[in-house]
């Protein structure tokens, strides 16, 4: 049986160990969806929802998460982070939140990027849900991912 190499002889989930591994330039970018109802939609962009400005709030909101990612996920790395962009995308049927993040490291960053799409749709979510009860986050996928010598 192979062993997993995230978990030591007594049986101890441990970070995996990528001292050795070479500094490299590192990006990721993942995207997710929101299904809103057209009254939502409405509401968003003439930015009537009592909470505020939902766009805007949810990649501010996803910037951060993408951030705090080591946090949040027990076995992620620390990453020092070059750049996270998130971008929102209002459609006729939802919203559609694009992150991208990038860094000079050791690991990738797609857990970061992930992380951050996810906390831009929660935040969505939250800012509309006195408004629409039948929203759904889904379609939540990892779209790329570079990394390339220095």
């Amino acid at each position: 049986m192979k062993k997993l190499t995230h978990i030591d002889d007594a049986g101890r989930a441990n970070m995996v160990d990528v001292g050795n591994k070479n500094q490299q330039s590192r990006s990721a970018t993942a995207e997710g969806f929101i299904s809103l109802n057209a009254e939502t939609v409405k509401l968003i962009g003439e930015n009537q929802i009592k909470k505020g400005d939902v766009i805007t709030v949810a990649e501010i909101a996803g910037i951060q998460a993408a951030k705090r990612t080591s946090e949040l996920i027990p076995l992620c790395h620390t990453l020092l982070l070059t750049k996270v962009e998130v971008h929102c995308e209002l459609l006729e049927d939802g919203i559609r939140a694009t992150c991208t993040a990038k860094c000079i490291g050791q690991t990738g960053v797609e857990m970061e990027a992930l992380t951050g799409v996810q906390v831009a749709l929660l935040t969505i979510y939250d800012m509309c849900k006195a408004v629409d009860k039948a929203m759904v986050i889904n379609q939540v996928r990892l779209l790329e991912k570079t990394k390339s010598d220095l």
